[in-house]
């Protein structure tokens, strides 16, 4: 095991309060890395010596993004549809149908090749950690299948068996909610560390998703909900109810919503770049950071309602449109996706942490909302090395 140095950091992110605001940023920084781990972050004249040293010229370095949404197995594209809403379409969650279609038809090994070219987009992008959900299968076969195949690229992989009652079942949704707690539940747990539920109109109500997470939670896995994307609705409040570790998209909500997720400690993970592709509104933001709720940022890359794999678009996106500080997004890009996943290892740059970072061509972090669309970041680290 060797250590290395990094040295000739303008600015270092490290997300450890100890070091002074919610970003423990550090200036005329160096870092220690040591096998897979931080060793130590300080001022680069006080660097304790490694066995051997990168001087990255004046350059930033961030915790590696932990993008903690994602539905990257799949096959197939919706580009059609994306422009029939930039026509005037309205979005609806019906168009999953065609992608699930298409994955059932295409083999291991193009969607294997399918994810595999997503998360490398993903790493170039400064992304170290991904979650990667099932959901475009739908039968016991191809959720499993789904599933094994996202367990090679992540420990963080969900099965979302209930993203919509395939057509197979339209008239049989209480059938289908049984395959998805009974027989598709048993050939999915192995493969997977999460279990998730669409709780919305055209999906799932409350009644079915208490009884799939339920499930779920008694055979071991943890809890996520995908909650009030469309409309004011149960999701927020189940998450809550059953200690889900998140409740995504949260772009309709109450009173009550805030203040159950500000109580419960279920993260919000918001998704801008589903509203920049669906042309909806933007989820409120500063309403839940200002009721001291934890905010994650994330993709949520899919075919359908938004195909981007940038961590960097989504912090733009937060800062301009959801009225998020570039440091807020920062750390709800890092730090909250972390505590979205229930993860310690990840999301920051402290002793101890694995070393997943990124270096960005750029002195600060403030470009990655101040110069949208460009590509900053030069290199990434996972587990102490360069990918």
């Amino acid at each position: 095991m060797t250590s290395l140095l990094l040295t000739g950091i303008t600015s270092l992110v490290t997300n450890d309060p100890t070091h002074g605001g919610p970003l423990g940023e550090l200036h005329d920084a160096a870092l220690v890395i040591d096998g897979s781990t931080v060793a130590w972050t300080g001022g680069r004249t006080t660097a304790p010596a490694a066995d051997a040293t990168i001087d990255l010229g004046g350059r930033a370095v961030i915790p590696g993004f932990v993008d903690s949404h994602s539905h990257l197995v799949f096959a197939g594209d919706r580009a059609e549809e994306f422009a029939a809403r930039m026509t005037g379409t309205p979005y609806s969650a019906g168009g999953i149908r065609t992608t699930v279609a298409a994955t059932r038809e295409a083999t291991d090994e193009q969607l294997t090749a399918n994810v595999a070219r997503l998360v490398t987009e993903m790493r170039r992008q400064g992304t170290t950690t991904v979650e990667i959900k099932s959901g475009y299968g739908l039968t016991v076969a191809d959720e499993a299948r789904a599933l094994r195949i996202a367990r090679q690229f992540t420990d963080d992989t969900t099965y979302l068996g209930a993203h919509v009652v395939p057509a197979d079942y339209a008239d049989d949704p209480a059938g289908y909610v049984a395959l998805v707690t009974g027989p598709m539940l048993d050939a999915a747990a192995e493969h997977s560390t999460w279990v998730d539920v669409f709780v919305e109109r055209g999906a799932f109500d409350a009644d079915q998703g208490r009884a799939i997470l339920r499930a779920g939670l008694a055979r071991g896995l943890q809890a996520r909900v995908h909650a009030n994307q469309l409309g004011e609705g149960p999701g927020v409040q189940l998450a809550a109810e059953v200690g889900a570790a998140s409740a995504d998209h949260c772009t309709y909500l109450t009173a009550a919503d805030v203040d159950a997720l500000a109580s419960s400690g279920v993260v919000a993970g918001l998704l801008p770049a589903i509203e920049f592709s669906t042309r909806s509104p933007y989820p409120d933001a500063r309403r839940l950071l200002d009721a001291g709720v934890t905010v994650a940022l994330a993709t949520d890359c899919n075919p359908g309602s938004g195909y981007s794999s940038s961590m960097p678009f989504c912090i733009a996106l937060a800062v301009r449109e959801m009225h998020m500080t570039p440091a807020e997004a920062l750390w709800s890009a890092t730090a909250g996706g972390a505590a979205s996943l229930r993860r310690t290892d990840v999301g920051h740059l402290t002793p101890g942490a694995r070393a997943d970072l990124a270096v960005l061509d750029a002195p600060s972090y403030l470009h990655l909302a101040y110069r949208p669309a460009v590509p900053l970041v030069s290199q990434t680290f996972i587990g102490g090395r360069p990918v």
